[in-house]
């Protein structure tokens, strides 16, 4: 059975759909895609439909992913109940996550950043509005993020298979 991931952030126009890309990719890379489910959803709902933003667009794929089929979903409880591992940008977000799943799943949610202890750092901040560089600091951000989750993932995958 397959792992779902899912990436939440505010409008799901930036971060989320980013770490949705990197992540994604790094399933596709290893040849893995069997084994995972990969989406992202928003908190908010003013963007519903929309493709990701253009500068998170052009981060990725100066980066290597393609994210221009990405449109912006609302977080509802029913797609959060699809998902195994929920995974927020922000505070804000894990609270939101937290407060839709069943009391016995609350303690699953979790910030992206906790996959890379070594950044030092709990949140990927809002790059929307701003300029280049906050999409690019997002993005080193994420993508450290994702390839922590994505060893994890791997590591507990071999060890099932040979165990």
């Amino acid at each position: 059975m397959a792992i779902g991931v899912l990436f939440v952030c505010t409008g799901n126009i930036c971060r989320s759909p980013m770490a949705a890309g990197v992540f994604r990719t790094l399933v596709q890379r290893a040849g893995m895609e069997p084994e995972f489910v990969v989406d992202s959803a928003g908190t908010f709902d003013g963007q519903v439909g929309q493709p990701a933003s253009p500068l998170a667009v052009e981060t990725a794929k100066l980066r290597g992913y393609d994210i221009t089929a990405h449109r912006a979903k609302l977080l509802t409880v029913d797609l959060v109940k699809q998902f195994d591992l929920p995974i927020a940008m922000d505070r804000t977000h894990l609270a939101a996550l937290r407060w839709m799943v069943p009391r016995e799943r609350q303690d699953i949610p979790t910030l992206l950043l906790r996959f890379a202890p070594e950044l030092d750092v709990d949140e990927v901040a809002d790059p929307f509005g701003g300029p280049a560089a906050g999409y690019d600091q997002a993005m080193d951000l994420i993508e450290a993020g994702c390839r922590g989750l994505f060893e994890g993932f791997r590591s507990e995958l071999k060890a099932a298979r040979s165990g």
